[in-house]
């Protein structure tokens, strides 16, 4: 199985590169620029990233484009789930109140993403712009008491996203989160 991290320049990128990998995936990055007909994978994680999705959109890439066309599980990671929503119709920008550090994420709908994860966990935040309105055809997964969207689903694929980092240690459940999505990127 081929997983590949499409790199946001997120500080952790490298860190969800390394968890597919440990848990026995093949684990590639790429540049956010790299063409569609080079995305050759089993699914696709695109990474967090420095880039503010309601000030700078286009420093996301191509991340458009796989989200429009590549027909694999796809997970976005912060700038990723910012960027997923503001792309589907939905909108990101500042919150009203930034998070950073450890955060209690409440799981609202397990699906498929938190199958036999805690209804509540500790999650590494790092984040001043949030999800601020799902996108028609999502659900929301998750939330945090400061945060309305702490992850999302869109009903007809398997494209989630999470606003917290589950790729970092600090994150409970970390590795559990990254295998469910592993799981549904075998089928």
């Amino acid at each position: 199985m081929k997983i590949i991290i499409v790199d946001n320049g997120g500080q952790w990128t490298h860190r969800e590169w390394r968890v597919v990998r440990d848990l026995g995936a093949e684990s590639v990055m790429m540049p956010n620029t790299t063409p569609l007909d080079e995305i050759d994978a089993d699914g696709v994680v695109l990474s967090g990233g420095s880039p503010r999705v309601g000030v700078n959109i286009n420093a996301m890439g191509n991340n458009g484009l796989y989200l429009d066309n590549l027909q694999v599980p796809i997970l976005g990671i912060c700038a990723g789930i910012q960027f997923m929503a503001v792309h589907f119709g939905g909108k990101a920008g500042p919150g009203p109140l930034p998070e950073f550090g450890k955060m209690t994420i409440h799981v609202d709908d397990p699906d498929e993403l938190f199958k036999g994860i805690p209804k509540k966990f500790i999650a590494w935040e790092s984040h001043n712009d949030e999800v601020l309105e799902i996108p028609k055809g999502f659900k929301t997964l998750a939330h945090s008491d400061n945060s309305a969207v702490q992850a999302m689903r869109m009903l007809k694929r398997p494209i989630f996203g999470v606003q917290f980092h589950p790729e970092v240690e600090h994150t409970e459940n970390g590795y559990e989160i990254f295998t469910n999505f592993l799981n549904l990127c075998k089928h």
